[in-house]
């Protein structure tokens, strides 16, 4: 099932990355804040999901570390902090930070990035978010009500219903994970004489209950491995 995570609130948090393993070690020191991306930026920039500002003077963090600090975070994005789905879209705003002469690198501050995402992000009110198909269903009339029950108990939010051509037309928005098995039990529903067409619409936040469902069931089988 094709989930995904996203965060719902900003939050501000400070991550250390210290290493000491003999000889050199690793340092790296960020202070950022986290939470989605802004609304006006996602439209402006259609089809990205990572937001990054560099608010960063005075040299706390050398300008050569700062690419792979923005990478630690990008890569990140692949694995959310509830269930391993990706996350829908980011914001980070990097503010300020230190570094060591000798112990800092690229490495350390990307590794150092990696961290702070999987710690503010459970910070950051995670939540997580279904697929929602967009479904249209032509029944002729005496079925229709089987039909919209149907709907209904696949948790569907009906839209409209039109007429046409001696059948109704019904609309609706569906989460995927409740469509499994619905063209047989369309064709039950009315005799076969039902037909249905399915899209994608949009993402949309899992109820608790089903988000918890699907996190214990992602947890279980991590732990089984």
């Amino acid at each position: 099932m094709a989930y995904k995570e996203a965060f719902t609130n900003k939050v501000e948090h400070r991550e250390v990355f210290k290493k000491q393993t003999g000889g050199r070690g690793k340092f790296a020191d960020i202070q950022i804040e986290i939470g989605p991306a802004d609304a006006e930026w996602l439209k402006e920039n259609d089809g990205k999901h990572f937001q990054f500002i560099n608010d960063i003077f005075g040299g706390s963090i050398p300008k050569e570390f700062i690419p792979a600090i923005q990478k630690g975070f990008e890569a990140s994005m692949n694995q959310g902090v509830l269930a391993n789905y990706p996350l829908d879209n980011l914001k980070v705003r990097l503010f300020d930070g230190s570094f060591h002469q000798v112990d800092s690198d690229a490495m350390s501050f990307e590794l150092c990035a990696k961290s702070a995402f999987r710690e503010a992000g459970r910070k950051a009110k995670p939540v997580l978010l279904e697929p929602i198909m967009k479904v249209e269903v032509t029944t002729p009339d005496q079925y229709m009500g089987d039909v919209t029950g149907d709907l209904n108990r696949r948790r569907g939010m009906l839209e409209g219903m039109e007429a046409k051509n001696n059948a109704q037309v019904i609309k609706a928005k569906v989460p995927l994970s409740e469509m499994f098995g619905y063209v047989t039990q369309l064709r039950s529903l009315s005799s076969g004489r039902a037909t249905s067409i399915m899209e994608f619409s949009h993402y949309s936040p899992a109820p608790n209950n089903i988000a918890e469902e699907v996190i214990a069931k992602v947890k279980g089988k991590v732990k089984a491995d």
